[in-house]
């Protein structure tokens, strides 16, 4: 496909975003930033939040990844519903008492201010790696079909798709996002219908044809029981879907300041549970997309790329019809900006309320959009440098590498808000940093050594709930009852 077309279709969706921020952002203050003033439609947030969720990594991913994993991926859906319904009836109503921009506020109120700081530094860290991986693939896809072609070089396509993000974003915040997300969502959607329908023509099939034959390939097993050492067995995976949807989505300022700009918890609720039956039925027409790409390598002798996530641009810009490539590139661009617009959002949010506590401190709406911008900046440079960094290190599906890293990073929060909700103790505060550091640090060497520790089992993104249970119980070492803190306090 020419790559001044690539170019000029960019172009022109960007100039819609833009158009669109314009709009939302005029008379914004720093509340309009962090919460949209909570005058969000729950509707239009449920339907933002497929995209968000999504994002590059669904879209390129996950149709790859069906040939090594099968529809195993399935099963951590399922995880993901029970996930989004325990949000929806857990999380949701202790965030809404908040009443706060921030969600690690409630680590303050419970336990003090070094678990407060830990929750929102290890969000930071989370955000900023998920974020760049997500980030790293649209941008890759770029360059390999369009900025190659013109000898520009990675380091410099990224730069300017980050620049491009913090034009839109830096003044609307939340408000900006949840229109934006609608748009991202819909392109996204439209591209995965019309390709499943350009490659059936491809492939002289109907859809339901397609469909009777990827029921029929071993590529669309679901469940796998039988060797509990295998990654994709389905206990495994459900669990690692439930585990990483609390943590990742949950426990996530990114995703939860979009549903605490609803009006209120019960249409926050709404949107939850309204969202998960989305995702679940997008989750599974990408992994239906997967399995007809590879039917249709095989049928045109394709080499199936040592890079699974660049089978579906390769199949999409060279080998099918133009109109296929202008669907894949709206659906990529549109799959591209959710994964960097709402975590730069979020980002600012977090550092600028919890780290630096420019809410707290009473200052002048000029001021505090003054550094809240310079932190917006400055944590596009930090994605910048990270997107660089990944280019030269990736050697495998990028989803598979954002699971592997949360179970990492999104395992401390797990376990302190595990701990928090679930026991009436109250833990030695000074602690909670470096038990938040030591927890994923066992947990890797748990997961280099497991085969010969437990009779060969190995660890798959189920060991974000070790992770978290390491961190619940050495909490639960450091705790006192809170009848026995009264006690203290009282003789004190």
């Amino acid at each position: 496909m020419n790559p001044w077309v690539i170019l000029a279709i960019f172009l022109l969706y960007f100039s819609i975003i833009m158009i669109i921020s314009y709009y939302t952002s005029r008379n914004a203050t720093s509340r309009t930033f962090f919460n949209a003033n909570r005058k969000s439609k729950w509707y239009w947030v449920a339907f933002g939040m497929v995209g968000t969720s999504l994002s590059g990594v669904t879209f390129i991913s996950v149709p790859g990844w069906v040939g090594t994993t099968q529809f195993s991926y399935m099963a951590m859906v399922l995880g993901y519903i029970a996930g989004y319904f325990l949000i929806a009836f857990i999380l949701l109503p202790l965030y809404y008492r908040l009443n706060l921009p921030s969600i690690y506020s409630y680590l303050n109120d419970r336990f003090g201010k070094y678990s407060y700081k830990t929750g929102a530094a290890f969000f930071i860290l989370s955000r900023s790696l998920g974020a760049a991986f997500r980030t790293y693939i649209i941008i890759n896809v770029l360059q390999l079909f369009v900025f190659n072609s013109w000898k520009i070089p990675f380091w410099f396509t990224a730069l300017l798709f980050l620049m491009l993000m913090l034009l839109y974003t830096y003044r609307g915040g939340v408000k900006t996002l949840v229109y934006t997300d609608m748009l991202q969502t819909l392109g996204m959607l439209l591209a995965v219908f019309f390709t499943i329908f350009f490659i059936s023509k491809e492939l002289h099939s109907s859809v339901y044809d397609l469909a009777v034959q990827v029921k029929n390939s071993s590529m669309s097993q679901w469940f796998f029981w039988d060797n509990w050492n295998d990654k994709r067995h389905f206990i495994k995976q459900f669990l690692a879907g439930m585990f990483i949807t609390l943590t990742m989505t949950g426990l996530d300022q990114e995703m939860m300041q979009k549903n605490l700009s609803c009006k209120n918890v019960k249409d926050a609720q709404k949107n939850m549970i309204s969202y998960s039956m989305v995702i679940a039925l997008v989750d599974f027409l990408f992994l239906f997309l997967g399995v007809i790409l590879y039917f249709y390598a095989q049928k045109q002798g394709l080499a199936i790329p040592s890079k699974t996530d660049d089978l579906f641009p390769m199949i999409a810009l060279q080998q099918i019809g133009s109109i296929t490539g202008i669907v894949f590139i709206i659906g990529i661009i549109s799959a591209a900006f959710p994964s960097a617009d709402g975590a730069l959002t979020s980002l600012t949010t977090i550092f600028s309320v919890d780290i630096l506590g420019l809410t707290r401190k009473n200052l002048p709406e000029k001021k505090i959009k003054k550094t809240r911008i310079k932190v917006h900046i400055a944590f596009t440079i930090l994605l910048y440098i990270i997107v660089v960094i990944f280019s030269e290190v990736n050697n495998e599906a990028v989803i598979s590498k954002i699971f592997t890293v949360a179970g990492y990073t999104y395992g401390p929060l797990l376990g302190l808000y595990a701990f928090g909700i679930i026991t009436k103790r109250t833990i030695k505060d000074k602690f909670a940093p470096y038990i938040a550091i030591a927890s994923p640090i066992v947990c890797f060497f748990l997961d280099i050594y497991s085969k010969q520790l437990f009779n060969g089992y190995q660890f798959g993104f189920e060991l974000i709930l070790v992770n978290g249970l390491i961190t619940f119980i050495l909490l639960g070492l450091t705790s006192i009852s809170a009848k026995k803190q009264t006690v203290e306090k009282t003789t004190k």
